[in-house]
């Protein structure tokens, strides 16, 4: 008892020696001053961010900020990544916004893209901050000599990638291979948008249960392709190309072409920010089958049509992604399919966040079902396409953060432990 009487007033000793303060590391009153008088920023932070730039108050509540900033990204044309930020003012700074654009390479690395969007932020900040007593400490420098002229590009805005993936895992019952492969090559300007992708893939998997083995094998190849036309702000037209095979889907050989056009009520300016689109395709589709359907046929030829409403909105109060979809081919209007999806991240109050996703689709254009329908195992292993006139998919969830409002500290010691 008393060894045990010992250890905790140890125990107790160091915890009050370890929660006062080290001799010398005494507030600075000055350095403590200008914290409180640092920007109040209410935006997405991971820690790189927060110690690049350790002259802000990095809040959680979006009511206290000065500046709010919204975050996007959206892939370019040459396979990287445009980061887009929107910098709103609030209280003392409202009618000030600024939007900053990085544009990240395909060949950048994780450290070179978030020093690019560190750098970038930086200076969108500069005006903001030049406004509080920190500006004081505040230099701008330029280490970079201008070239006098733009180089010109050999490859023409073409961007190419190739990417080939295989596998192999098993244990005593199961023995599993995957391989796949896939060739891209991209062309986007202001004006045009071609896209070219091509992909193979091969799975082959083998159960073994008891005195009994069942293979599940799957192999496809897909090659697609799409013409885009910028018309107008709001107007754009394309045409789009399919040629495909897979066992899963009975489709021995695809074929299908489609021109298409697009409104959007914002210009496509904004598009990072609010989108409202409405797509209409007329389309042609030519299938050999590899095994006779359900309805007798081995090959036909088919036309249809498809309609599509897409909705996109980013805003401080959160984001909505939600699409809407219609087809159907002509010679059958009950052979027809609607879909729709949502994606709903709210915030709702000061640290509650609710987020809602889903989709769901009434499909009736499964034309290619092997006729004589698919074996117990053919169901079970996924490996034919059986019939389903609908689908669905949902997630939701809430978060809630309560605490002090200023997270500005970054501490990496021992992860995330």
């Amino acid at each position: 008892m008393k060894k045990t009487r010992f250890v905790a007033y140890l125990l107790i000793y160091w915890l009050t020696v370890f929660a006062q303060p080290l001799k010398g590391q005494e507030a600075d009153p000055v350095s403590d001053t200008l914290r409180n008088h640092a920007l109040k920023v209410f935006m997405s932070a991971g820690d790189y961010i927060k110690r690049e730039i350790p002259y802000l108050n990095y809040v959680r509540d979006i009511k206290e900020a000065q500046v709010y900033i919204v975050t996007t990204y959206q892939s370019t044309g040459s396979g990287g990544m445009e980061t887009t930020y929107f910098l709103v003012g609030q209280h003392e700074f409202a009618g000030m916004a600024d939007t900053i654009r990085v544009l990240e390479s395909p060949d950048d690395t994780e450290d070179i893209c978030r020093a690019k969007r560190v750098r970038s932020l930086k200076m969108g900040l500069m005006r903001y901050v030049q406004k509080t007593p920190l500006s004081e400490y505040i230099d701008v420098t330029f280490n970079k000599p201008l070239k006098e002229q733009v180089s010109t590009d050999p490859w023409n805005s073409w961007v190419f990638r190739s990417s080939i993936h295989g596998s192999l895992n098993g244990e005593t019952s199961y023995i599993s291979n995957d391989i796949s492969a896939s060739l891209s090559a991209n062309r986007v300007t202001e004006a045009w948008k071609y896209r070219i992708y091509g992909s193979a893939s091969l799975s082959q998997n083998k159960y073994i249960i008891e005195d009994t083995t069942i293979f599940a094998n799957r192999q496809s190849y897909n090659v697609s392709g799409s013409c885009v036309k910028s018309l107008t702000d709001h107007w754009s037209a394309g045409v789009f190309g399919t040629i495909a095979s897979s066992t899963y889907s009975n489709s021995k050989l695809g074929i299908s072409l489609m021109p298409g056009i697009e409104y959007d009520i914002f210009p496509y300016k904004e598009s990072t920010r609010r989108q409202l689109t409405f797509q209409y395709m007329l389309g042609f589709w030519h299938y050999n089958y590899a095994d006779t359907t359900i309805y007798d046929k081995i090959r036909e030829n088919l036309l249809g049509h498809r309609f599509n409403i897409g909705y996109e909105v980013v805003q401080k109060w959160g984001s909505v992604d939600a699409s809407l979809n219609w087809s159907n081919f002509f010679h059958d209007w009950s052979k027809n399919s609607l879909s729709g999806w949502l994606s709903v991240d709210l915030r709702i109050a000061k640290g509650l966040n609710l987020n809602i996703g889903g989709g769901a689709s009434l499909n009736h254009e499964q034309l290619s079902l092997v006729k004589g329908g698919s074996s117990y195992e053919e169901i079970l292993l996924r490996i034919k396409e059986i019939r389903s006139s609908y689908f669905y998919y949902t997630s939701f969830g809430l978060s809630y953060t309560f605490g002090s409002i200023y997270n500005n500290a970054v501490n990496p010691r021992f992860g995330n432990n």
